[in-house]
């Protein structure tokens, strides 16, 4: 199993959804769901229902003359079985992601 860097994406709107057992993430493009199930119930020691992706391609941008492009990703949105991810694991595993950059 390869690692795979999953962003916690902590909105207004993400939190509300954590009262019904849904967590959402940030992740590359390339990772499938079953390799997103088994990160999070390693990760978290939680069981996984579902996982439900959406993947968002950057937006093209211009400042004056020069033309850029924002980058591409994934967004998921993991509904538990059972178990519950605590917001202080997640800003953890998060900066220590940020730590071995």
């Amino acid at each position: 199993m390869r690692h795979i860097e999953m962003i916690p994406l902590l909105s207004e709107k993400s939190r509300k959804l954590v009262d019904n057992k849904k967590y959402v993430f940030l992740c590359p493009i390339s990772v499938t769901k079953p390799e997103i199930k088994r990160a999070v119930e390693k990760m978290f020691g939680v069981k996984v229902e579902k996982v439900n992706t959406m993947v968002y391609r950057g937006k093209i941008k211009r400042r004056g003359f020069f033309l850029g492009k924002r980058p591409n990703f994934k967004k998921v949105v993991v509904s538990l079985k059972e178990g519950s991810i605590d917001f202080a694991k997640i800003t953890q595993r998060f900066s220590e992601t940020l730590a071995k950059k």
